[in-house]
């Protein structure tokens, strides 16, 4: 059994992010966040088919190297998310 990786000094936590969002919000912020990735028609998706798709792309991150999976969380390398964030913060989904 392998240890888990420590998170790199200044990496996001995907799940604290979900968190700090709140769950009524929560669909609207990974609907946008699918549309920010390139996703298409993310505002017409069934719910559950937005949750599988941000798993997804936060999986891609890891493959890309920009992210690294921890149990249930995904730490998100230092600018990565900027852009997004930055959409949010200037949107109606508070961060």
């Amino acid at each position: 059994m392998s240890a888990e990786p420590t998170p790199a000094e200044g990496t996001l936590s995907w799940r604290a992010l979900e968190t700090r969002t709140g769950l009524d919000a929560l669909p609207a912020f990974h609907r946008a966040f699918l549309t920010w990735r390139g996703v298409e028609d993310a505002a017409a998706m069934p719910l559950r088919r937005v949750s599988q798709r941000v798993e997804a792309e936060l999986n891609r991150l890891v493959q890309a190297g920009q992210a690294q999976k921890q149990e249930d969380d995904w730490q998100i390398e230092p600018g990565v998310l900027d852009g997004f964030l930055e959409t949010q913060r200037s949107g109606t989904t508070e961060i």
